[in-house]
């Protein structure tokens, strides 16, 4: 596959990725409430869910930056297990609520690989 379509490719995958997670970000900022619910519900204690919101913003401009490769790579890989933790989460309260998770997981590993195609080549 040629350079230019990897790069599209890669494009599209970190631009919706992206959007999935400044969404979610959103949501543990401005709308805390319910966010604290469905974090009472699943388990996880509530004090966590303002820093959350704001590592993920963090998270995405490392995904985005071009010179700190390290710190993108450790982005993806909390990114990572930040969604199969959500997806485990969700599955074992068998609230349908681990769709987002799945299509987070699909973006991030496209995002990744296209990333990686890109910068060996």
């Amino acid at each position: 596959m040629s350079n230019k379509k990897n790069k599209i490719i890669y494009l599209i995958a970190t631009g919706l990725l992206t959007a999935l997670l400044l969404m979610s970000a959103g949501m543990d900022i401005f709308y805390n409430d319910m966010v604290s619910e469905l974090y009472t519900k699943l388990g996880y204690p509530t004090n966590i869910i303002y820093p959350i919101g704001f590592v993920k913003i963090l998270g995405v401009i490392a995904i985005w930056s071009k010179k700190a490769n390290t710190l993108k790579k450790l982005a993806y890989a909390g990114f990572f297990f930040s969604f199969v933790l959500a997806l485990g989460a969700h599955v074992s309260e068998n609230d349908g609520g681990f769709v987002p998770a799945v299509i987070g997981i699909v973006l991030l590993a496209i995002s990744y690989m296209f990333n990686e195609k890109i910068i060996s080549s």
